[in-house]
């Protein structure tokens, strides 16, 4: 009872200072408010923007590769990119596709892709610069696609070349509008494809792809439209592992397959490149560590500054306030007192500087997730770093000021002028 006596008179004292002096509060509370603002809105921007790559990351496939002419990233040990290594390198055929889906004990799924722009149009409506995604039939069950109006096509339609096309949804839109698309007819390059079914809405990912901006048709057909067989139109083989498969296993069957296909000889390098999400994900740990370092540094200055303007409004508040102490301390007040109730008025000041600040940081989340298309969130866990970091900041601050006012003799500080 007497320790939570002292705490409650002790913040009494220290309330009653700040309301007091408004001014000398106010500058206080701007000081910490920006140092919180700058090193929480920091972390929240890093921890946002990687939350969203992992999700775009995570998008296509932990369990899958892909196949392609040229990689993602320099060779492992190296940072420049030799394309000119990889400029004559074949491109993937649909037959290779099939080929590892016969020889192949971990693969669930092989799905070949390409895509290329054109024209779509209904009637009067046009959607310039579309991209066709033509792929064979299994990349519904890969992407974990949905459909929203109508259905996707079967394996038979792919294999027999029907004109047939899902739409993606901001396509959908743009074209029809509010009316169905399903059962209508568009043009592509002069060929007419019935739409039979339009994928749920699914945004864009880091990369800036997404379904929604796309049209999907049966690659059978698109290879009357579109020569790919020595034209690099970004064909890819992407595979998806049986859940039982250990990944050094599956990369390595993968590649004896395709060395197979290619006839390389056991001493001939890969004329192709097998794309792992993990590769670009272990790339981003060691760019989201130097991040987070760098927040640490720019926000370690900003609260620095913000722990300086309150120790000295408190060396100033101890010095307007050196009768009061002696008179406190004469009528009997214990050195703790002094100290805890400068203390608490720093940690106050404090708290109140990082309280402001997280309430910018969360309005100016607020405000760019509705005009751009990341979200940014304010997360519990930087909440409470901040409060954390506000508060040991207070204690920091207020307590050498605290620790002088607390040794002053008592006839000394009444007789200051």
């Amino acid at each position: 009872m007497l320790v939570a006596r002292l705490v409650m008179e002790s913040f009494s004292f220290a309330f009653g200072s700040l309301r007091a002096n408004k001014l000398r509060t106010f500058l206080s509370l701007l000081g910490i408010t920006i140092g919180i603002f700058a090193i929480i809105s920091v972390f929240t921007v890093i921890d946002s923007l990687e939350s969203y790559i992992r999700n775009s990351l995570n998008s296509l496939g932990s369990n899958m590769v892909y196949i392609q002419k040229w990689p993602w990233t320099p060779p492992e040990g190296e940072t420049e990119y030799p394309w000119w290594k990889y400029l004559n390198r074949p491109v993937p055929k649909i037959e290779e596709s099939e080929e590892i889906m016969r020889r192949s004990k971990n693969v669930e799924a092989a799905v070949y892709f390409y895509g290329f722009n054109r024209t779509v149009q209904f009637e009067t409506s046009k959607a310039e610069n579309t991209e066709v995604l033509a792929t064979t039939y299994d990349l519904i069950k890969t992407w974990n696609l949905e459909i929203e109006k109508g259905r996707y096509f079967t394996e038979s339609e792919m294999n027999s070349g029907a004109n047939i096309a899902v739409l993606g949804n901001e396509i959908a839109t743009k074209l029809f509008d509010q009316v169905n698309p399903v059962g209508k007819v568009i043009k592509v390059q002069g060929s007419k494809f019935l739409v039979i079914g339009v994928y749920t809405k699914q945004g864009t990912d880091m990369f800036g792809t997404s379904m929604d901006k796309r049209i999907h048709i049966p690659v059978v057909y698109a290879m009357g439209m579109v020569d790919v067989r020595d034209r690099d139109q970004g064909q890819t083989i992407n595979i998806k592992a049986k859940p039982e498969a250990g990944r050094d296993e599956f990369i390595s069957e993968l590649e004896g397959i395709m060395r197979s296909i290619h006839r390389l000889k056991p001493m001939e390098e890969n004329d192709f490149a097998i794309n792992e999400v993990s590769v670009i994900s272990k790339r981003f740990d060691s760019f989201f560590k130097v991040f987070n370092l760098a927040g640490w540094i720019i926000g370690g200055f900003s609260i620095l500054v913000g722990g300086f303007g309150i120790a000295n409004i408190m060396f100033v508040s101890v010095k307007e306030r050196t009768k009061t102490i002696g008179i406190q301390k004469a009528i009997g007040a214990k050195k703790y007192f002094i100290l805890l109730q400068f203390i608490f008025e720093a940690v106050v000041l404090s708290l109140l500087g990082g309280v402001i600040g997280l309430l910018l940081i969360f309005a100016g989340t607020l405000i760019f997730s509705y005009a751009a298309s990341m979200t940014i969130s304010l997360t519990l866990s930087n909440i409470i770093l901040g409060l954390t970091i506000s508060g040991v900041i207070g204690v920091l601050a207020g307590f050498i000021p605290a620790l002088s006012a607390s040794q002053l003799d008592p006839v000394e500080a009444m007789n200051a002028v």
